[in-house]
């Protein structure tokens, strides 16, 4: 029979979360020693990780194809590991392989999954395919209301990403000239009057107002590499790309609570011009929003 401090130890090693079971059993003849040399050793392998909070989740039903408005950023960890900027490219997505690694970190960022959910992968794979088709005619102009959209991603060689991060560059990756990139971070700019359900920008008003007003949305950033300074450069492209297009006036939805995001839109420009009616946002079943104003006069530099 197992002594007792073998039984505690045994405890320890199953009940940490998230984490894959590497011993199925010990023996009975195992001492405590050794059970306790191997907790530490699966603690070792497998360090427990911060559980994902829930964020607003993509909605396939919400006209003109899945968009999520408000910034999903948040106070979580990363990995101490810094990336090399140099080799991070902030360009305008130009293949399906690409448009599909961004639709697979968006459903992986906008949601929270259960390992233990019965055909979870398949679920996965169901609202990627549902952003990526969405996404598709969106470029496309196939969806009424969006004069003109992209895509606009930052990406980094496979080779950058951390070893611990499996799922990203197994579930983001594309290749491009022959060489394998991973999608860490992306966002819509969308050439339109409003985005479906959500806050009507004010300006510019009168005619035009639909060829010089835009509004940013699927903006996320992998939870790996938060805090990197990934959305201010990503926001700061698509300032770029708004002025090309001859946008002056550019908008964002974040919700109300959303701090981190807040103070990321605060920094690249961006000032309060309203709020969502709190009856509309419990209708829509959703935290309300608040809507954000940038002019592109100016662009920023990468």
């Amino acid at each position: 029979m197992a002594t007792s401090s073998t039984y505690a130890a045994l405890t320890s090693v199953f009940t940490l979360s998230l984490s894959p079971p590497l011993l199925s059993s010990f023996s009975s003849s195992a001492s405590a020693a050794a059970a306790a040399a191997a907790s530490s050793s699966f603690q070792c392998l497998y360090p427990s990780r911060t559980r994902r909070k829930l964020v607003w989740v993509l909605n396939p039903r919400a006209p003109g194809g899945p968009v999520c408005s408000t910034q999903v950023l948040k106070e979580g960890t990363r990995d101490e590991s810094a990336i090399d900027k140099s080799l991070l490219d902030f360009e305008e997505a130009s293949s399906d392989d690409e448009l599909w690694a961004a639709s697979c970190l968006r459903v992986r960022t906008f949601n929270q999954f259960k390992p233990s959910t019965y055909a979870v992968e398949d679920h996965k794979r169901s609202l990627a395919e549902c952003e990526f088709e969405a996404l598709k005619e969106r470029i496309a102009g196939k969806r009424e209301g969006f004069r003109r959209v992209s895509c606009i991603n930052a990406t980094l060689p496979m080779s950058q990403i951390m070893t611990g991060s499996n799922d990203l560059f197994s579930t983001c990756k594309f290749s491009k000239s022959g060489k394998d990139r991973v999608v860490v971070a992306t966002l819509d700019l969308n050439q339109c009057l409003w985005l479906p359900d959500e806050i009507v920008g004010a300006r510019p008003e009168g005619i035009g107002a639909d060829f010089a007003r835009a509004y940013l949305s699927n903006v996320c950033v992998a939870e790996e590499l938060q805090r990197n300074g990934l959305g201010y450069a990503l926001i700061a492209k698509s300032k770029i790309v708004a002025k090309k297009w001859g946008i002056t006036d550019l908008y964002v939805h974040v919700a109300v609570d959303n701090e981190a995001a807040k103070n990321l839109y605060m920094k690249s420009g961006f000032a309060y011009e309203s709020e969502e009616p709190a009856w509309q946002a419990r209708f829509l079943d959703r935290p309300r929003r608040i809507l954000l104003w940038s002019s592109v006069a100016t662009s920023h530099d990468l």
